[in-house]
């Protein structure tokens, strides 16, 4: 299949083949076209899967700015092309600098850990004032406890290894009640572990498509305030891993969490949209994918107050705006980072 959301196409069936004449973008299916669209509405081609584009297509996206990503079909982010970029010299000598200063470095990482945790406790407390059930919802409130905990601790970490500890910690505390925050579909969509590579419950599958779609965006948002997106100050650097996306979307994977559990709560995905291949892996199906998109870019539309810049914003822009936040910081120009917290 194939749609257009927000300016992005997203082709999420496999062997589709994206070429243009002229001015159009033309997908076809065994030589049948099944979409027609303008290419200068585009802001990207995000591809789920395997699927072909022309080399004539290609470099006009590429002429043109769009970016063209790459994801397999259970969502793993495999890679991104995109023209020229003048990027921002100054601003990248800034961050590479301030990357190799291990109290800078150490800085940045708290507060991106600090937010993280922050948005973990106000997403269990969501649940648990929800819950009816008060021996879940008591374990839910003690695993708050621990985080809070956590997050008083963290603030005399003396290292960017010592700060992960209390991450590793706090989600290992936040995941063993996750459970617990699910109301409806429990059968299908029981909660045991977190399992990334392959995912091997129904969950875990939307959970690691969902985090897909948020890298993405979070590189987007790097690239487009002129960071470089694998210089980072928290994860470790690997080559052709986007690490300082990975940073900035840790504050926002509580978000991502809160998402999965609505779909599932809500029963906006069922059990039907998930199916089980061999090996025990899930992955969605064409319509499972189509569901989560939809549902994703129209809470990317909800409004929500910046409380740090006090406006309001869409949450499809929150990302470029810790971006931005971030960039400021390593210029100078803000004493620390500010991550941003559900309020």
């Amino acid at each position: 299949m194939a749609e257009v959301k927000l300016n992005i196409l997203y082709i999420t069936q496999e062997g589709l083949y994206l070429h243009h004449e002229l001015e159009k973008i033309k997908v076809e299916r065994k030589y049948e076209t099944i979409m027609e669209l303008p290419i200068h509405h585009l802001q990207g081609i995000i591809i789920f899967g395997i699927c072909s584009i022309s080399p004539s297509l290609l470099r006009k996206c590429l002429e043109r700015g769009i970016f063209v990503s790459y994801l397999t079909a259970r969502g793993k982010f495999m890679g991104r092309l995109e023209g020229a970029n003048s990027g921002n010299v100054l601003l990248r000598k800034a961050q590479f600098k301030k990357s190799e200063m291990d109290a800078e470095k150490l800085k940045i990482a708290k507060s991106i850990i600090a937010g993280k945790i922050q948005n973990s406790r106000l997403n269990l407390l969501r649940s648990a004032r929800d819950l009816k059930d008060e021996t879940k919802e008591k374990e839910i409130r003690n695993v708050v406890l621990d985080l809070e905990r956590n997050l008083t601790s963290l603030e005399q970490a003396s290292s960017v290894e010592s700060a992960r500890g209390y991450e590793g910690n706090s989600a290992k505390s936040y995941f063993s009640v996750f459970d617990h925050c699910i109301v409806q579909q429990k059968k299908d969509f029981e909660f045991t572990k977190r399992m990334k590579r392959p995912p091997k419950s129904r969950i875990n599958a939307l959970l690691s498509f969902t985090y897909s779609l948020l890298s993405n965006d979070c590189i987007s948002a790097c690239q487009a305030v002129g960071l470089d997106p694998f210089i980072c100050f928290l994860h470790e650097e690997r080559p052709g891993r986007p690490s300082l996306a990975l940073d900035l979307m840790e504050e926002f994977r509580p978000f991502a969490d809160r998402f999965v559990l609505t779909l599932i709560n809500r029963k906006q995905i069922q059990a039907s949209d998930i199916i089980e291949k061999t090996g025990s892996v899930y992955t969605l199906t064409d319509d499972g994918r189509k569901a989560l998109l939809t549902a994703y870019h129209n809470r990317k539309q909800e409004e929500v107050t910046h409380y740090l810049l006090e406006q309001k914003c869409r949450i499809g822009e929150l990302f470029l705006l810790q971006a931005r936040i971030l960039a400021r910081n390593i210029r100078g120009e803000m004493p620390l980072y500010a991550p941003y917290i559900w309020r």
